[in-house]
Protein backbone atom coordinates (compact mmCIF):
# COMPACT_ATOMS: atom_id res chain seq x y z
CA UNK A 1 0.00 0.00 0.00
CA UNK A 2 3.14 2.36 0.87
CA UNK A 3 4.20 1.92 -2.44
CA UNK A 4 1.29 2.35 -4.15
CA UNK A 5 1.40 5.82 -2.17
CA UNK A 6 4.66 6.51 -3.36
CA UNK A 7 3.86 5.76 -7.31
CA UNK A 8 1.13 8.00 -6.79
CA UNK A 9 3.31 10.65 -6.15
CA UNK A 10 5.05 10.26 -8.72
CA UNK A 11 2.46 9.91 -11.28
CA UNK A 12 -0.40 11.07 -10.88
CA UNK A 13 -1.50 14.66 -11.76
CA UNK A 14 -2.05 16.90 -8.67
CA UNK A 15 -4.13 19.77 -9.74
CA UNK A 16 -2.53 23.32 -8.99
CA UNK A 17 -4.77 25.29 -6.25
CA UNK A 18 -5.26 29.19 -7.04
CA UNK A 19 -4.95 31.59 -4.97
CA UNK A 20 -6.99 34.81 -4.36
CA UNK A 21 -6.46 38.40 -2.46
CA UNK A 22 -9.18 39.53 -1.36
CA UNK A 23 -9.51 43.21 0.41
CA UNK A 24 -12.59 44.44 2.43
CA UNK A 25 -12.95 47.93 2.52
CA UNK A 26 -15.19 50.28 4.08
CA UNK A 27 -16.53 50.96 7.39
CA UNK A 28 -20.23 48.59 6.42
CA UNK A 29 -18.12 46.04 6.74
CA UNK A 30 -17.76 44.10 10.75
CA UNK A 31 -14.41 45.01 12.33
CA UNK A 32 -12.88 41.29 11.21
CA UNK A 33 -12.77 41.98 7.72
CA UNK A 34 -12.95 46.00 7.77
CA UNK A 35 -10.41 47.29 5.43
CA UNK A 36 -8.31 44.16 5.50
CA UNK A 37 -7.03 42.10 3.34
CA UNK A 38 -6.65 37.94 2.86
CA UNK A 39 -5.04 34.98 0.78
CA UNK A 40 -7.81 32.46 0.08
CA UNK A 41 -6.89 29.13 -1.46
CA UNK A 42 -9.03 28.11 -3.74
CA UNK A 43 -10.73 24.85 -4.50
CA UNK A 44 -9.83 22.65 -7.28
CA UNK A 45 -10.25 23.78 -10.91
CA UNK A 46 -12.00 27.13 -9.38
CA UNK A 47 -11.81 30.00 -11.78
CA UNK A 48 -11.91 33.20 -10.49
CA UNK A 49 -14.96 34.15 -11.51
CA UNK A 50 -16.26 32.00 -9.74
CA UNK A 51 -14.94 32.43 -6.38
CA UNK A 52 -16.07 36.12 -6.93
CA UNK A 53 -19.36 35.13 -6.97
CA UNK A 54 -19.66 33.36 -4.86
CA UNK A 55 -18.28 36.15 -2.65
CA UNK A 56 -20.67 38.49 -3.66
CA UNK A 57 -23.20 36.20 -2.45
CA UNK A 58 -22.60 36.65 1.01
CA UNK A 59 -22.64 39.98 0.58
CA UNK A 60 -24.86 41.20 -1.98
CA UNK A 61 -24.66 45.03 -1.04
CA UNK A 62 -20.89 45.22 -1.95
CA UNK A 63 -19.26 46.78 -4.47
CA UNK A 64 -17.06 44.87 -6.22
CA UNK A 65 -13.58 46.90 -7.25
CA UNK A 66 -12.12 46.55 -10.42
CA UNK A 67 -8.66 47.74 -9.92
CA UNK A 68 -5.73 46.38 -8.22
CA UNK A 69 -3.78 48.79 -6.39
CA UNK A 70 -4.55 50.06 -2.93
CA UNK A 71 -7.78 52.35 -2.18
CA UNK A 72 -7.51 55.68 -0.84
CA UNK A 73 -8.80 56.73 2.99
CA UNK A 74 -12.10 58.07 1.31
CA UNK A 75 -12.66 54.16 -0.01
CA UNK A 76 -11.54 53.11 3.71
CA UNK A 77 -13.31 55.22 5.87
CA UNK A 78 -16.70 55.42 3.63
CA UNK A 79 -19.83 53.61 5.31
CA UNK A 80 -20.27 51.31 2.06
CA UNK A 81 -18.51 48.04 1.17
CA UNK A 82 -16.28 47.47 -1.14
CA UNK A 83 -14.63 44.13 -1.80
CA UNK A 84 -11.14 43.76 -4.06
CA UNK A 85 -10.24 40.45 -5.73
CA UNK A 86 -7.47 39.41 -7.87
CA UNK A 87 -5.37 36.35 -8.08
CA UNK A 88 -1.80 35.97 -6.24
CA UNK A 89 1.06 34.25 -7.21
CA UNK A 90 2.56 31.83 -4.50
CA UNK A 91 6.22 31.93 -3.74
CA UNK A 92 8.21 28.61 -3.46
CA UNK A 93 10.41 28.78 -0.06
CA UNK A 94 13.64 26.74 0.33
CA UNK A 95 13.96 23.74 1.53
CA UNK A 96 16.75 23.20 3.72
CA UNK A 97 16.71 19.46 3.58
CA UNK A 98 16.11 19.97 -0.36
CA UNK A 99 19.64 21.28 -0.97
CA UNK A 100 22.30 20.36 -3.16
CA UNK A 101 20.19 17.28 -3.27
CA UNK A 102 18.83 15.47 -6.58
CA UNK A 103 15.08 16.27 -6.29
CA UNK A 104 12.01 15.22 -8.13
CA UNK A 105 9.92 17.68 -10.10
CA UNK A 106 6.97 16.87 -8.82
CA UNK A 107 8.12 17.17 -5.38
CA UNK A 108 9.08 20.34 -5.89
CA UNK A 109 5.13 21.36 -7.60
CA UNK A 110 3.98 20.18 -4.94
CA UNK A 111 6.11 22.67 -2.31
CA UNK A 112 5.01 25.73 -4.59
CA UNK A 113 1.54 25.47 -3.73
CA UNK A 114 1.65 23.47 -0.91
CA UNK A 115 2.52 25.28 2.79
CA UNK A 116 3.22 28.74 1.62
CA UNK A 117 2.91 31.98 2.97
CA UNK A 118 4.55 34.63 0.57
CA UNK A 119 2.60 35.53 -2.80
CA UNK A 120 3.03 38.21 -4.81
CA UNK A 121 1.16 40.05 -7.66
CA UNK A 122 2.15 41.47 -10.52
CA UNK A 123 1.24 44.15 -13.32
CA UNK A 124 3.07 45.81 -16.05
CA UNK A 125 3.84 49.66 -15.93
CA UNK A 126 4.88 52.11 -18.89
CA UNK A 127 7.80 54.44 -17.95
CA UNK A 128 9.78 56.85 -20.17
CA UNK A 129 9.19 56.57 -24.11
CA UNK A 130 7.59 53.58 -25.02
CA UNK A 131 9.22 51.61 -28.78
CA UNK A 132 6.08 50.04 -30.24
CA UNK A 133 8.50 47.93 -32.10
CA UNK A 134 9.73 46.67 -28.88
CA UNK A 135 7.98 46.52 -25.75
CA UNK A 136 10.53 44.82 -23.63
CA UNK A 137 12.71 47.72 -23.24
CA UNK A 138 10.18 49.90 -21.27
CA UNK A 139 8.16 47.45 -19.72
CA UNK A 140 8.61 47.50 -16.12
CA UNK A 141 7.31 45.42 -13.19
CA UNK A 142 5.12 46.20 -10.16
CA UNK A 143 5.21 43.73 -7.89
CA UNK A 144 3.25 43.53 -4.22
CA UNK A 145 3.94 41.19 -1.33
CA UNK A 146 2.03 39.70 1.01
CA UNK A 147 2.39 37.54 3.67
CA UNK A 148 -0.03 35.83 5.71
CA UNK A 149 -0.53 34.71 9.28
CA UNK A 150 -0.08 31.44 9.09
CA UNK A 151 1.10 28.92 6.15
CA UNK A 152 -1.67 27.90 3.39
CA UNK A 153 -3.37 25.23 3.29
CA UNK A 154 -4.31 25.39 7.33
CA UNK A 155 -7.36 25.08 9.27
CA UNK A 156 -9.00 27.51 7.41
CA UNK A 157 -8.66 27.83 3.60
CA UNK A 158 -7.90 31.52 4.56
CA UNK A 159 -5.53 33.58 6.18
CA UNK A 160 -5.03 37.58 7.35
CA UNK A 161 -2.43 39.42 5.35
CA UNK A 162 0.20 40.57 7.99
CA UNK A 163 2.30 42.24 6.36
CA UNK A 164 2.81 43.79 2.86
CA UNK A 165 5.90 45.32 0.71
CA UNK A 166 5.78 46.29 -2.64
CA UNK A 167 9.24 46.66 -4.96
CA UNK A 168 9.53 47.77 -9.19
CA UNK A 169 11.48 45.63 -11.11
CA UNK A 170 13.42 46.73 -14.47
CA UNK A 171 12.99 45.85 -17.73
CA UNK A 172 15.97 43.93 -17.94
CA UNK A 173 15.45 42.32 -14.85
CA UNK A 174 12.33 41.05 -16.10
CA UNK A 175 14.01 40.22 -19.04
CA UNK A 176 16.47 38.15 -16.89
CA UNK A 177 13.35 36.69 -14.72
CA UNK A 178 11.35 35.34 -17.96
CA UNK A 179 14.73 33.68 -19.38
CA UNK A 180 15.00 31.71 -16.39
CA UNK A 181 11.68 30.65 -15.94
CA UNK A 182 12.00 29.33 -19.39
CA UNK A 183 14.65 27.21 -18.65
CA UNK A 184 13.26 25.72 -16.06
CA UNK A 185 10.42 24.93 -17.92
CA UNK A 186 12.68 22.99 -20.79
CA UNK A 187 14.15 21.27 -17.83
CA UNK A 188 11.08 20.04 -16.32
CA UNK A 189 9.69 18.62 -19.23
CA UNK A 190 13.48 17.21 -20.07
CA UNK A 191 12.77 15.37 -17.18
CA UNK A 192 9.30 14.10 -17.94
CA UNK A 193 9.63 12.68 -21.44
CA UNK A 194 12.79 11.20 -19.79
CA UNK A 195 10.84 9.52 -17.00
CA UNK A 196 7.59 8.66 -18.98
CA UNK A 197 7.68 7.44 -22.70
CA UNK A 198 3.69 7.69 -22.81
CA UNK A 199 3.55 11.30 -22.60
CA UNK A 200 1.73 12.94 -25.77
CA UNK A 201 4.32 15.14 -27.57
CA UNK A 202 2.49 17.83 -28.31
CA UNK A 203 2.87 20.11 -25.27
CA UNK A 204 6.94 19.46 -25.90
CA UNK A 205 6.12 20.52 -29.62
CA UNK A 206 4.67 23.96 -28.84
CA UNK A 207 7.08 24.64 -26.25
CA UNK A 208 10.01 24.35 -28.14
CA UNK A 209 8.68 25.44 -31.82
CA UNK A 210 7.66 28.49 -29.82
CA UNK A 211 11.08 29.17 -28.72
CA UNK A 212 13.31 28.11 -31.63
CA UNK A 213 10.99 29.70 -34.66
CA UNK A 214 11.07 33.62 -34.72
CA UNK A 215 8.53 33.89 -36.32
CA UNK A 216 5.95 32.28 -33.72
CA UNK A 217 7.34 34.20 -30.34
CA UNK A 218 10.29 36.66 -31.65
CA UNK A 219 12.39 34.51 -29.07
CA UNK A 220 14.97 36.33 -27.20
CA UNK A 221 15.93 38.48 -30.35
CA UNK A 222 13.88 41.34 -28.88
CA UNK A 223 15.79 41.02 -25.31
CA UNK A 224 18.71 41.83 -27.70
CA UNK A 225 17.37 44.68 -29.69
CA UNK A 226 16.66 46.39 -26.14
CA UNK A 227 19.24 45.67 -24.12
CA UNK A 228 22.26 44.64 -26.14
CA UNK A 229 23.27 47.48 -27.87
CA UNK A 230 25.99 50.11 -27.06
CA UNK A 231 23.25 52.99 -26.14
CA UNK A 232 22.25 51.08 -22.93
CA UNK A 233 25.62 49.61 -22.31
CA UNK A 234 26.71 53.63 -22.19
CA UNK A 235 24.03 54.85 -20.21
CA UNK A 236 23.18 52.01 -17.75
CA UNK A 237 27.08 51.08 -16.68
CA UNK A 238 25.31 49.68 -13.37
CA UNK A 239 23.67 46.87 -15.24
CA UNK A 240 27.07 44.87 -16.72
CA UNK A 241 26.33 42.53 -14.08
CA UNK A 242 22.91 41.85 -14.93
CA UNK A 243 23.86 42.17 -18.95
CA UNK A 244 26.51 39.30 -18.35
CA UNK A 245 23.73 37.50 -16.14
CA UNK A 246 21.32 37.28 -19.40
CA UNK A 247 24.12 36.59 -22.21
CA UNK A 248 24.25 33.02 -19.34
CA UNK A 249 21.18 32.63 -19.29
CA UNK A 250 21.04 32.64 -23.49
CA UNK A 251 23.53 30.71 -23.66
CA UNK A 252 22.16 27.58 -21.71
CA UNK A 253 19.31 27.39 -23.14
CA UNK A 254 20.97 26.00 -26.65
CA UNK A 255 22.01 22.70 -24.35
CA UNK A 256 18.65 22.18 -22.64
CA UNK A 257 16.81 23.05 -26.10
CA UNK A 258 18.94 20.63 -27.83
CA UNK A 259 18.04 17.72 -25.43
CA UNK A 260 14.59 18.58 -25.81
CA UNK A 261 15.03 18.41 -29.71
CA UNK A 262 16.47 14.84 -29.17
CA UNK A 263 13.63 13.60 -26.98
CA UNK A 264 11.07 15.28 -29.25
CA UNK A 265 12.98 13.32 -32.65
CA UNK A 266 12.61 9.89 -31.01
CA UNK A 267 8.68 10.45 -30.10
CA UNK A 268 7.50 12.02 -33.15
CA UNK A 269 5.35 10.61 -35.66
CA UNK A 270 5.57 10.18 -39.56
CA UNK A 271 2.80 13.09 -39.52
CA UNK A 272 4.94 15.00 -37.40
CA UNK A 273 8.19 14.64 -39.56
CA UNK A 274 8.19 17.88 -41.32
CA UNK A 275 7.35 20.07 -38.56
CA UNK A 276 10.19 18.47 -36.63
CA UNK A 277 12.38 18.78 -39.56
CA UNK A 278 11.43 22.56 -39.84
CA UNK A 279 12.47 23.34 -36.24
CA UNK A 280 15.78 21.37 -36.46
CA UNK A 281 16.39 23.88 -39.03
CA UNK A 282 15.70 26.34 -37.29
CA UNK A 283 17.10 25.51 -34.24
CA UNK A 284 20.88 24.51 -36.03
CA UNK A 285 20.61 28.48 -36.87
CA UNK A 286 20.30 29.36 -33.36
CA UNK A 287 22.36 27.43 -32.24
CA UNK A 288 25.63 28.72 -34.69
CA UNK A 289 24.80 32.14 -34.01
CA UNK A 290 24.64 32.11 -29.84
CA UNK A 291 27.40 29.87 -29.68
CA UNK A 292 29.46 32.82 -31.37
CA UNK A 293 28.09 35.50 -29.82
CA UNK A 294 27.65 34.00 -25.94
CA UNK A 295 30.10 30.95 -26.02
CA UNK A 296 29.52 27.27 -25.78
CA UNK A 297 27.76 25.22 -22.66
CA UNK A 298 27.60 22.03 -22.26
CA UNK A 299 24.99 19.20 -20.88
CA UNK A 300 26.04 16.07 -19.88
CA UNK A 301 23.70 13.23 -19.44
CA UNK A 302 24.23 10.60 -16.87
CA UNK A 303 22.90 7.05 -17.78
CA UNK A 304 22.67 6.27 -14.00
CA UNK A 305 20.20 8.88 -13.49
CA UNK A 306 17.85 7.71 -16.02
CA UNK A 307 19.31 9.74 -18.39
CA UNK A 308 19.01 12.82 -16.85
CA UNK A 309 21.11 15.72 -17.54
CA UNK A 310 23.36 17.55 -15.02
CA UNK A 311 26.18 20.39 -15.96
CA UNK A 312 27.76 23.10 -14.16
CA UNK A 313 25.00 25.94 -14.74
CA UNK A 314 26.07 28.46 -12.22
CA UNK A 315 23.25 30.87 -13.39
CA UNK A 316 20.36 28.26 -12.63
CA UNK A 317 18.45 27.71 -9.36
CA UNK A 318 18.02 23.79 -7.99
CA UNK A 319 14.28 23.49 -8.68
CA UNK A 320 14.44 20.43 -10.04
CA UNK A 321 15.81 17.08 -10.33
CA UNK A 322 18.44 18.10 -13.62
CA UNK A 323 18.53 21.96 -12.61
CA UNK A 324 22.01 22.62 -10.97
CA UNK A 325 22.60 23.92 -7.58
CA UNK A 326 21.15 27.31 -6.09
CA UNK A 327 23.17 30.68 -6.93
CA UNK A 328 24.51 31.11 -3.36
CA UNK A 329 26.07 27.48 -3.27
CA UNK A 330 28.38 25.17 -5.11
CA UNK A 331 27.38 24.39 -8.63
CA UNK A 332 27.99 21.38 -9.21
CA UNK A 333 24.77 18.40 -9.27
CA UNK A 334 25.94 15.40 -6.63
CA UNK A 335 25.85 12.67 -8.38
CA UNK A 336 25.67 10.53 -5.53
CA UNK A 337 22.37 9.83 -3.23
CA UNK A 338 22.97 10.50 0.01
CA UNK A 339 23.02 7.15 2.43
CA UNK A 340 20.67 7.53 5.11
CA UNK A 341 17.65 8.32 2.23
CA UNK A 342 17.71 4.64 1.17
CA UNK A 343 19.56 2.38 3.60
CA UNK A 344 17.76 -0.69 3.63
CA UNK A 345 19.72 -2.68 6.54
CA UNK A 346 18.08 -0.11 9.05
CA UNK A 347 14.51 -1.02 8.24
CA UNK A 348 14.37 -4.83 7.18
CA UNK A 349 14.92 -7.01 10.01
CA UNK A 350 17.78 -9.78 10.25
CA UNK A 351 16.70 -13.05 9.38
CA UNK A 352 19.07 -14.56 12.38
CA UNK A 353 17.96 -12.24 15.11
CA UNK A 354 14.33 -13.05 14.01
CA UNK A 355 14.90 -16.85 14.66
CA UNK A 356 16.44 -16.60 17.70
CA UNK A 357 13.87 -14.60 18.74
CA UNK A 358 11.26 -16.82 17.71
CA UNK A 359 12.92 -19.79 19.73
CA UNK A 360 13.39 -18.10 22.29
CA UNK A 361 9.44 -18.01 22.42
CA UNK A 362 9.07 -21.31 21.76
CA UNK A 363 10.93 -22.35 24.90
CA UNK A 364 9.44 -19.72 27.05
CA UNK A 365 6.38 -18.38 25.77
CA UNK A 366 4.51 -15.60 27.69
CA UNK A 367 1.25 -16.11 30.33
CA UNK A 368 -0.97 -14.72 27.59
CA UNK A 369 0.60 -16.50 24.66
CA UNK A 370 -0.29 -19.75 26.10
CA UNK A 371 -3.78 -19.18 26.56
CA UNK A 372 -4.09 -17.69 22.95
CA UNK A 373 -2.58 -20.90 22.20
CA UNK A 374 -5.07 -22.89 24.20
CA UNK A 375 -8.43 -20.86 22.63
CA UNK A 376 -7.21 -21.43 19.35
CA UNK A 377 -6.92 -25.60 19.91
CA UNK A 378 -10.04 -25.35 21.91
CA UNK A 379 -11.69 -23.68 18.90
CA UNK A 380 -10.31 -26.36 16.51
CA UNK A 381 -11.30 -29.49 18.25
CA UNK A 382 -14.97 -27.95 19.02
CA UNK A 383 -14.79 -27.35 15.24
CA UNK A 384 -14.31 -31.14 14.45
CA UNK A 385 -15.43 -32.99 17.74
CA UNK A 386 -18.39 -30.91 18.14
CA UNK A 387 -19.37 -33.88 21.00
CA UNK A 388 -16.07 -33.06 23.50
CA UNK A 389 -16.72 -30.06 23.74
CA UNK A 390 -18.11 -29.48 26.61
CA UNK A 391 -15.16 -31.61 28.33
CA UNK A 392 -12.70 -28.77 28.06
CA UNK A 393 -15.14 -26.47 29.41
CA UNK A 394 -16.31 -28.67 32.28
CA UNK A 395 -12.59 -29.50 33.70
CA UNK A 396 -11.90 -25.44 33.47
CA UNK A 397 -14.67 -24.41 35.66
CA UNK A 398 -14.00 -26.88 38.41
CA UNK A 399 -10.57 -25.59 38.41
CA UNK A 400 -12.01 -22.34 38.77
CA UNK A 401 -13.78 -23.96 41.73
CA UNK A 402 -11.24 -25.55 43.45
Amino acid sequence: QQAKFYENIMKILRPKPDYFAVGYYGQGFPTFLRNKVFIYRGKEYERREDFQAQLMSQFPSAEMMNTTSAPGEDVKNSPGQYIQCFTVQPVLEEQPRFKNKAVPDQIINFYKTNNVHRFHYSRPVRKGSVDPENEFASMWIERTSFVTAYKLPGILRWFEVVSMSQTTISPLENAIETMSTTNEKILMMINQYQSDENLPINPLSMLLNGIVDPAVMGGFAKYEKAFFTEEYTRDHPEDQEKLNRLKDLIAWQIPFLGAGIKIHERRVSDNLRPFHDRMEECFKHLKVKVEKQYGTRELVFDDKRVGRPRSMLRSYRQLSVISLSSMNSDCSTPNKIASESFDLEIVLPKPVKAESEEAVLQINPHPEVKMRRSKKRTKRSSVVFADEKTAPDISVSDMKCV
